[in-house]
């Protein structure tokens, strides 16, 4: 068994003796059912509430709000780290905003939006991109500051131009880092979603978890929660798949 299927294999033993210990605490009682319902439970409320049908619409507002978002973060944080990236004087300016950029909480400006942009996925798409981009933006200037000189050396003894020089020599190389950044986008282009629906929205997951805690609905909320939380998981574990083969490919090349 190779190190990495053994990390694999001890994440998943503590990943499924955690669930078993909260089943047998929420069973026995030693946790009020008021507070967290049983792991099976929540399985099972999931289950039951999309099956139903009732959040069909709920599920494909929100993932669909949460996709553009994330694709418009990557875009934008990828081209912004690369113009501040040539740019020494930008750099000195961008640097500090960016290291101090998450101590302000993006979705305080959420009433903002919807005053500006109406209700609806507009001010949730900005949030998330709010909220995606800059992590974007930090790891494509660290990716392009690890691109080694004689790299670029040796993309100009070829005679590559930029565009060939950036898809051979650059992209490659800060592929790392990239993919890092683009892992953490997806977490927060969800988080900001979620919390702009939870916090104001009418409509999406956001908003029926909401719904559902302030009407003391413990199995529907714990249900859509954990749904939620399964996509995040899973979407997170498709990029860190594509990510290794992608630097397995690099290393084979």
């Amino acid at each position: 068994m190779t190190r990495r299927r053994a990390v694999l294999c001890v994440r998943i033993a503590v990943l499924a003796g955690s669930v078993l210990l909260l089943e047998v605490l929420c069973r026995t009682g030693v946790i009020d059912p008021l507070t967290v319902i049983p792991p099976s439970d929540m399985v099972a409320s999931m289950i039951d509430r999309l099956g139903s049908g009732e959040f069909n619409d709920s599920v494909v507002s929100t993932f669909s709000t949460i996709a553009l978002a994330f694709l418009l973060a990557v875009g934008f944080g990828t081209l912004a780290g690369a113009l501040i990236h040539r740019s020494p004087r930008l750099r000195d300016v961008t640097d500090p905003l960016l290291a101090s950029y998450y101590s302000v909480p993006t979705f305080i400006f959420y009433p903002l939006l919807v005053a500006l942009l109406g209700l609806g996925k507009a001010p949730l798409v900005v949030l998330g991109v709010l909220s995606a981009a800059p992590a974007v933006m930090i790891s494509t200037l660290s990716g392009l500051d690890g691109v080694s000189p004689v790299l670029l050396k040796l993309a100009r003894v070829h005679r590559l131009g930029p565009v060939r020089t950036l898809w051979w020599i650059v992209l490659p190389a800060a592929l790392p880092r990239l993919f890092s950044g683009f892992k953490l986008a997806l977490s927060y282009a969800l988080i900001g979603v979620i919390a702009g629906e939870f916090i104001l929205s009418g409509t999406g997951l956001g908003y029926a978890i909401s719904f559902a805690y302030q009407s003391f609905d413990n199995r529907g909320m714990y249900g859509l929660m954990l749904f939620v939380l399964l996509v995040a998981v899973t979407a997170n574990g498709i990029l860190y798949v594509w990510e290794g083969r992608l630097a397995r490919r690099r290393s084979q090349g």
